[in-house]
C-alpha cells in the first residue's frame, strides 16, 4: 500500500494519466459492443478467411494472393493484419459472432492511441499533465472514438503508425547507445504497420528523418566525418537500416501476397495505394461530388471541421509557444512533421480521397499530442509568471488563471462529451462548433458514410415487420448495403429474404421494407422537408435533429407492377401503375422515370413533359430529369435549350456519359463538328469513354475523310494523350501499344 501511495505522490498527473486510460478501455469495450456494420467489413472478413486458409494449407489455398481487376478485388494488397488476428481469435475460440470480435479487437487496439498518446507526450515535454490532456483529447474526439469501434482499416494503421512514432523517439532518446528494447519496438512497429496496409512503409523515411535531423542537432553535419562521432552516425545508420529489414521482413510473414513475391508486390501494392482509381460520388460542400475531382483542400477543410475545439485551440497554442519552448525545437519538429507531412501529401497530390478524412486518421494523432503540448505550454507560462510576481494580490489573480488553465482542456470538450453521451452509437457523424454542428452540415456533407446506423435500421426491421397480409412469402427487406442486411437477418432466414436496390431505383423492385443510411443522396432532396423522407417512412435514425438512416414500409406495389409492364414494352398498362404509384407517393422518383419513358414510347410528349417538370421541381439536378427534359427540347427543335441541358447535366455530374452522347448528336446536328469532337475528348477526361464514344468519333472523322486505320489512329492518340494528363500512365501506354499494331 505504502509502495502505492509513494508512487501516487511521486507524480499524480501520472497516476491520473493511467486512471483515466484504465477507465477509457472499459467505456470503450462496452461502447463498442453497439457498433453497427461498417462499410468495408464485409470484403475484410472475407480476405481474412483467405488469408487464415493460406497460412492453414500451407500457401495451397492462394485466394489470398489472387488480385481479380476485373472485380476490383484489391484485397490481397492489404495485409489487414488486425483483421486477421480477430479472424483467429474467431475461429480457434469457436466464437459466432465474427463482427463483434472484431469490433472488440479493434477498439483494444484503438485504446492503445491513448496510451501511445500520453507515453509520447511525457517523452517529448517531459510533463505527464501532458499526457492526461493527450489522453482526454483523443478520447473524446468523436469522430477518432467512433472509427474505433469498426474501422479496423484506418483506425489499424493509424494505431501501427503512432507505435512506430513512439518506437522511433525511444529509439533516438537512447542514441548513442542502441537497446534492445528500442529495436524490438521498431521491429514489430515496421513490421506491424506494413502489414496492415503498404502505407507503414512510411515509417521507415520517418526513422531516417528524424535520426538525421536529431544527429545534426547534436554534432552538427561535420560530425559525419569526425573521428570521435562518426562512429555513432555509422552506429544509427546500421541499426536504422538493421530494423528497417528486419521490420519489413516481419511484415512479409504476415502478408501472404508480399511472401509470395516480396519486391514485385510490394512495388505493385505501393503503385496501386498510391493511386486509388475507383472514384466514389461524396456529399461535399452542398453537391454530389466525384472523389476523384474533389478539390485538393478537401481533407485539410474536413479535419478542420470535424475534430474538437479543444484540439484547434491547442494546436494554436502549440505554434503560438514555439517560440518559448525552442530549446524544445526538435521534438516539436518531430510531432509537427508526423501529422503535417500527411496531410500535405494529399492536397499537394490532389489524392483521391472519400468517406471524410479517414484515409488521413493516422495524421490525427500526432496532431492531438501537439495540441496537448499547446495546453501545457500556456499552463506552464501561467505558473512562470505567478513565480515571478511579487505583489500578494497579482499572485491570487495568476492562480484564478492558472486554475483556469488546467480547466481550459475539460471545459472545452464538454460539446463534443455531450455529443457522445446524446448520439452514441454515432459518434463518428460529428461536426464541430466551427462547422455549426450536425444540423447545418447536414444536406452539405456526408454524415454516415460508414453505414453505422445499418445495425439499428436493420434491428427494427426484425422487431417491427408485419407479414403481409394473406401471404405467406418471406417479408423482402432491400438496400443498397445488402451484406449488413445479410448479416442482421441470418438468423432469421425464414421470415425474411434481403436483396439490393439503389435509393433513386427502388420503385423498380419488388420488397416490403427498404433500409437506407443517408449517403449518396441528392442535396436538394434531404433539405426539402415536403419530399424527404418519404411518406412511407416508418422509422427513422437521427443525430442531433437530422435523420441519418431510414426504414420504408411499401405500401402499394403500382410502381414495380408498371416498370414490369413497361419493361415489356406494354406502355398503356405502364402508364396506368405509373400514374397510381405517383398520385400515392409523389416523391416516388422511379416512377417518374419510368412514367415519362413510356410517355415517349407512345410519343406524348405533353404529357410527358408533365412528369418531367414534377421531376425536375423534386430534383433539380437529377440527371434522368433532366437528361429527358433535353430529348423534350430535342424533339421540339429547341437545339439550344437541349444543348444547355446538357452542359447544366455534365456540369452536375461530369461522369453522366449520356449527356456526352447527347450532345455530340446536336453538335452533329448543328453541323458543329469541332464541338462534337470536344464532347467526346471531354467524355474521355471524365473517364467514361465507351464504344457508343467509339462509334461517334469514327463516324465524325470518317465524315471528314478519314479512313477506318487513322481515324484509329488519332482516337487511340487523343486516349493515350488523355490517360497520361490524368496520371494513369499504365492505361497510356495500354493505348500506344495499340497504335503501334494499327
Amino acid at each position: 500500500m505504502n509502495t502505492i501511495n509513494n508512487w501516487i505522490k511521486s507524480d499524480y498527473w501520472r497516476f491520473a494519466f493511467f486512471v483515466t486510460i484504465a477507465v477509457a478501455l472499459v467505456v470503450m469495450i462496452r461502447l463498442a459492443l453497439d457498433a453497427g456494420y461498417s462499410g468495408d467489413e464485409d470484403f475484410h472478413i472475407k480476405h481474412a478467411k483467405a488469408v487464415y486458409d493460406f497460412y492453414a494449407t500451407g500457401g495451397k489455398d492462394s485466394a489470398a494472393v489472387v488480385v481479380k481487376e476485373e472485380e476490383l478485388w484489391n484485397l490481397p494488397h492489404y495485409g489487414q493484419t488486425i483483421d486477421n488476428i480477430a479472424y483467429v481469435i474467431h475461429r480457434w475460440f469457436g466464437i459466432e459472432d465474427l463482427v463483434t470480435v472484431r469490433h472488440i479487437t479493434n477498439v483494444i487496439f484503438g485504446w492503445t492511441l491513448l496510451l501511445f498518446g500520453g507515453l509520447i507526450a511525457v517523452r517529448v515535454s517531459g510533463k505527464w499533465r501532458t499526457s492526461l490532456i493527450v489522453a482526454l483529447l483523443l478520447f473524446l474526439s468523436p469522430r477518432l472514438l467512433g472509427h474505433t469501434f469498426n474501422n479496423i482499416k484506418d483506425n489499424g494503421l493509424a494505431v501501427a503508425m503512432f507505435f512506430g512514432l513512439y518506437a522511433i523517439i525511444v529509439f533516438i532518446q537512447d542514441l548513442p547507445r542502441v537497446r534492445v528494447r528500442s529495436m524490438v519496438m521498431l521491429v514489430l512497429s515496421i513490421g506491424f504497420a506494413i502489414a496492415i496496409r503498404i502505407g507503414g512503409l512510411l515509417l521507415i523515411p520517418y526513422l531516417g528523418l528524424f535520426a538525421f535531423v536529431y544527429f545534426l542537432k547534436t554534432y552538427s553535419f561535420k560530425g559525419i566525418f569526425k573521428a570521435e562521432t562518426n562512429k555513432i552516425f555509422g552506429k544509427m545508420v546500421f541499426y536504422g537500416v538493421l530494423a528497417s529489414l528486419l521490420g519489413y521482413g516481419l511484415a512479409l510473414l504476415l502478408w501472404p501476397y508480399g511472401l509470395i513475391s516480396p519486391i514485385k508486390h510490394t512495388i505493385e501494392t505501393f503503385k496501386a495505394q498510391s493511386h486509388f482509381f475507383v472514384g466514389i460520388r461524396q456529399l461535399f460542400e452542398g453537391s454530389l461530388q466525384w472523389s476523384d475531382h474533389l478539390p485538393a483542400y478537401y481533407t485539410p477543410k474536413y479535419i478542420l471541421m470535424t475534430i474538437p475545439i479543444a484540439v484547434i485551440i491547442g494546436l494554436l497554442l502549440f505554434f503560438i509557444f514555439q517560440k518559448r519552448d525552442f530549446k524544445n525545437w526538435f521534438w516539436n519538429f518531430v510531432i509537427f512533421f508526423s501529422f503535417f507531412f500527411p496531410v500535405f501529401w494529399i492536397v499537394y497530390t490532389n489524392a483521391n480521397v472519400y468517406g471524410g478524412w479517414r484515409h488521413a486518421l493516422f495524421s490525427y494523432p500526432p496532431m492531438v499530442v501537439a495540441a496537448g503540448m499547446g495546453f501545457n505550454q500556456l499552463i506552464e507560462w501561467v505558473e512562470d509568471l505567478k513565480r515571478s510576481v511579487k505583489g500578494e494580490s497579482a499572485r491570487k489573480v495568476l492562480g484564478v488563471f492558472h486554475v483556469a488553465t488546467l480547466l481550459l482542456p475539460p471545459i472545452l470538450l464538454i460539446p463534443p462529451l455531450k455529443h457522445i453521451i446524446k448520439n452514441h452509437p454515432y459518434e463518428y457523424v460529428y461536426f464541430n462548433e466551427l462547422a455549426g454542428g450536425v444540423n447545418k452540415a447536414y444536406g452539405n456533407y456526408e454524415l454516415d458514410y460508414y453505414y453505422h446506423s445499418s445495425r439499428e435500421i436493420c434491428e427494427w426491421v426484425l422487431d417491427n415487420a408485419e407479414q403481409p397480409e394473406d401471404s405467406n412469402e418471406k417479408i423482402k427487406v432491400v438496400s443498397w448495403h445488402p451484406v449488413s442486411l445479410a448479416h442482421y437477418f441470418r438468423k432469421d432466414t425464414t421470415r425474411f429474404s434481403t436483396g439490393f436496390v439503389r435509393w433513386y431505383e427502388k420503385g423498380n423492385s419488388d420488397w416490403d421494407y427498404a433500409v437506407f443510411t443517408i449517403t449518396g443522396m441528392a442535396p436538394e432532396q434531404l433539405t426539402n422537408s415536403a419530399i424527404f423522407p418519404p411518406p412511407n417512412t416508418v422509422y427513422t435514425v437521427k443525430v442531433d435533429d437530422v435523420p441519418i438512416a431510414i426504414v420504408l414500409k411499401r405500401q402499394d406495389k403500382s410502381d414495380f407492377i408498371g416498370y414490369q409492364y413497361k419493361q415489356k414494352q406494354q406502355w398503356d398498362s405502364a402508364v396506368v401503375y405509373l400514374t397510381r404509384a405517383i398520385e400515392l407517393d409523389p416523391t416516388n422518383e422511379a416512377a417518374h422515370v419510368n412514367l415519362i419513358e413510356s410517355y415517349f414510347q407512345l410519343q406524348q410528349l405533353d404529357s410527358a413533359k408533365i412528369y418531367i417538370d414534377k421531376l425536375v421541381a423534386m430534383l433539380p439536378k437529377y440527371e434522368p430529369g433532366n437528361y429527358f427534359l433535353a430529348h423534350y427540347y430535342l424533339a421540339n427543335n429547341q437545339h439550344d435549350k437541349a444543348l444547355d441541358l446538357t452542359k447544366k447535366i455534365i456540369n452536375d455530374n461530369l461522369k453522366f456519359s449520356a449527356a456526352y452522347h447527347l450532345q455530340f448528336q446536336i453538335f452533329v446536328q448543328k453541323n458543329d463538328l469541332k464541338s462534337a469532337e470536344k464532347s467526346m475528348i471531354a467524355l474521355m477526361k471524365s473517364e467514361q469513354f465507351d464504344q457508343q464514344a467509339m462509334q461517334q468519333l469514327l463516324s465524325l472523322y470518317k465524315a471528314q475523310g478519314i479512313d477506318d486505320r487513322n481515324a484509329y489512329r488519332k482516337i487511340y492518340r487523343l486516349l493515350a494523350k488523355t490517360y497520361e494528363n490524368l496520371g494513369k500512365k499504365d492505361i497510356a501506354q495500354q493505348y500506344r501499344d495499340a497504335l503501334k499494331q494499327l
